[in-house]
């Protein structure tokens, strides 16, 4: 074998080792959380760049726990709720999580049909109809073995927020001053941007897709069993699980790192720090970056919405399916599990339909952030205590540095919704 053979094939190996943790990491950058970025870029320039590494490992700590209880149990969260907690606790959170995600991928398509209108005109609301189209029948027709590469690869379209970074001019040295030595203020507006970007990178939809993806993929490959069953396959899984997280939360906030940094160094240095929306983003860069930046900050838009949206719609339909134990999973056929894709369907059409009425999606973000805010840290707390239980876990209850991780993930989601409630009054 030569030595270039043995290089591709070192990083086909490396490619394969990711899917859920990748898929997921990228999802959480989707249009609205890029609008988010954009914001606090915006707004308050250099001085919101630590956020990015401060979530990293919190990021990593909560996933990583969610993918374990899908691979070690074989069920989502939403089962094993179901089945080791009351069933009020669980009617609540998935009552909420169904409204915050319907919402949330309202503006995600409302976003991507702005954006493919700033590229190259037309409607956005007939674009809108037609990416929850494309979502749906992706979903719903295409078989998850074809379909969870086809997610990967558009996770690749996350690129184009770092490429973004380079096309602008950046001083580098006051960029790294500024992010690993702050300027941090305990002003309302500044608190509230923190708490904007906490809330939208850690989202519960996340918990409960990543653990489906686990059981997804588990299902979908020949002689795989949930570790509770084949422990003698938790060495090789459980290491796959951890790199693939690493990776995906690392690329989730590097672009994160780079849309805010992208918008401080034109927005905010030129005084532009009311930005709403991603594309008002992206047309602000245009007379400041110049056309090329303005075409890759406008493409990004469209390519994340395309892989968030079914993840969106995935993660509900995956968390009521199982709330009602119902065949579940993007591996079954549209009859084999009528119930899942009808609230999977139902989603994305609500979701369109929002853009079509008097509710501005946008607006309705913040009750979306609000909501996910709200039932994260119940989530996260029951996933942390689940986690440690042998009768559920067996001899896969987390380490000590993973418990230490989740729960400070857990108590810093806890402050930030303590922080958000506080800023109102």
């Amino acid at each position: 074998m030569t030595k270039r053979t043995s290089t591709l094939n070192k990083k086909k190996s490396f490619w394969s080792r990711l899917g859920p943790g990748l898929i997921t990491g990228a999802a959480d950058d989707d249009p609205s959380g890029i609008a988010t970025y954009s914001q606090v870029g915006a707004a308050f320039g250099y001085s919101i760049l630590w956020t990015a590494f401060f979530t990293f490992p919190l990021m990593v700590g909560i996933q990583t726990v969610s993918a374990r209880i899908g691979r070690v149990t074989g069920d989502g969260l939403a089962a094993n709720i179901r089945r080791h907690y009351p069933r009020w606790l669980l009617y609540c959170i998935v009552s909420l999580l169904l409204i915050a995600n319907t919402i949330n991928i309202a503006a995600d398509i409302g976003a991507m049909g702005a954006a493919l209108k700033l590229l190259i005109g037309g409607s956005a609301h007939w674009y809108a109809i037609a990416f929850g189209l494309v979502s749906m029948v992706l979903q719903v027709l295409v078989p998850f073995p074809r379909y969870a590469p086809l997610l990967k690869a558009l996770t690749l379209a996350l690129l184009s927020y770092v490429a973004t970074g380079f096309v602008v001019k950046i001083p580098w040295g006051d960029v790294l001053y500024q992010t690993f030595i702050p300027s941090l203020s305990l002003k309302a507006d500044y608190l509230v941007a923190v708490v904007a970007v906490f809330g939208t990178t850690i989202s519960p939809y996340l918990f409960f897709w990543q653990a489906s993806q686990e059981v997804e993929d588990q299902r979908a490959t020949q002689g795989e069993e949930p570790l509770i069953k084949a422990p003698e396959q938790a060495r090789g899984q459980l290491r796959r699980i951890k790199i693939d997280t690493y990776v995906g939360m690392g690329f989730s906030n590097i672009v994160a790192f780079f849309i805010i940094l992208t918008t401080a160094v034109t927005l905010h240095l030129h005084g532009m720090t009311d930005i709403q929306t991603s594309e008002q983003a992206a047309l602000a860069l245009r007379p400041l970056a110049g056309d090329f930046a303005f075409v890759l900050f406008s493409a990004g838009i469209i390519g994340t919405g395309l892989l968030a949206v079914p993840i969106l719609a995935g993660s509900a339909a995956y968390a009521v399916a199982e709330t009602f134990n119902w065949h579940i999973g993007l591996g079954l056929q549209l009859l084999q599990a009528r119930g899942f894709y009808a609230i999977l369907i139902i989603a994305t059409i609500l979701g369109v339909a929002l853009n079509f009425t008097p509710v501005d999606p946008i607006k309705a973000l913040f009750w979306s952030a609000v909501i996910n805010g709200v039932i994260a840290v119940p989530i996260m707390a029951v996933m942390m205590l689940m986690a440690v239980r042998t009768d559920i876990m067996g001899a896969f209850i987390i380490t000590p540095r993973l418990k230490v991780l989740g729960w400070l993930a857990t108590l810093t989601m806890a402050i930030v919704v303590i922080a958000m409630l506080a800023t109102w009054t």
